[in-house]
């Protein structure tokens, strides 16, 4: 049976995440592979039930529980749905995982980096990503076509401060130098998120089949659209 593979989409707010995931699971699904799409939080009762308290404008919440409510989310997922997928060969497409955490709760939160570290390894019981893809966009940006589609949720109204550590943040872990600090987090890319869904789409084909050519090789070859 062919491994299964575990593909994150990372980003800021309104970075096109979740529009990428799609576009590469029907193109996987073409190309006849067998794949699953989840989000972070949520993807489980439980999940669901903390992604509606996380997202919440009524109430407010200090950082320590929202980052232990992620968490929480995060290990029903991992065990739950992740973990029978690889086993069974599916490649599983995630929107958002940890990486998020380190960028909201640990830079735009101003969280204990090691503390999170820790909830972070018992959540994923040491579960490694193949790759990380973090879609490029400068925050206003991002927060614009975010609000643009609903009103802001708690997260989006954390402040132009706040979403300016989180990009940033994203654009750090990129770098050669953060991922020999935290090799937890697995191999990372940054693709450019301007221009049209198909034009980054391309980019993200690109990648893949650069870091991933036996699974992903199909993808530039096929010139996916």
């Amino acid at each position: 049976m062919q491994a299964g593979r575990l593909i994150v989409f990372e980003g800021p707010e309104g970075a096109g995440k979740t529009t990428q995931l799609r576009l590469l699971a029907s193109a996987l699904e073409r190309a006849g592979r067998r794949v699953i799409t989840l989000r972070e939080p949520g993807g489980t009762p439980l999940g669901d039930s903390i992604r509606a308290l996380l997202l919440d404008t009524v109430h407010e919440m200090t950082p320590e529980a929202e980052a232990l409510l992620f968490m929480a989310s995060r290990a029903e997922i991992v065990r739950l749905k992740v973990d029978p997928a690889l086993v069974d060969g599916v490649i599983v497409l995630m929107d958002r995982f940890f990486l998020s955490t380190y960028a909201y709760q640990i830079a735009g939160r101003g969280l204990d980096e090691n503390q999170i570290r820790q909830a972070n390894a018992i959540a994923t019981g040491g579960l490694i990503p193949d790759l990380t893809i973090v879609i490029d966009v400068p925050p206003s940006d991002g927060l614009a076509r975010a609000t643009a589609r609903r009103g802001p949720d708690r997260m989006e109204r954390s402040g132009d401060d706040f979403h300016s550590r989180v990009s940033a943040a994203f654009s750090l872990f990129a770098t050669d130098d953060w991922q020999r600090k935290h090799p937890e987090c697995g191999p990372i890319v940054k693709v450019d998120g301007a221009g049209a869904p198909p034009e980054v789409q391309a980019r993200i084909a690109g990648a893949l089949a650069q870091k991933l050519p036996t699974e992903f090789g199909m993808l530039a070859d096929a010139h996916v659209k």
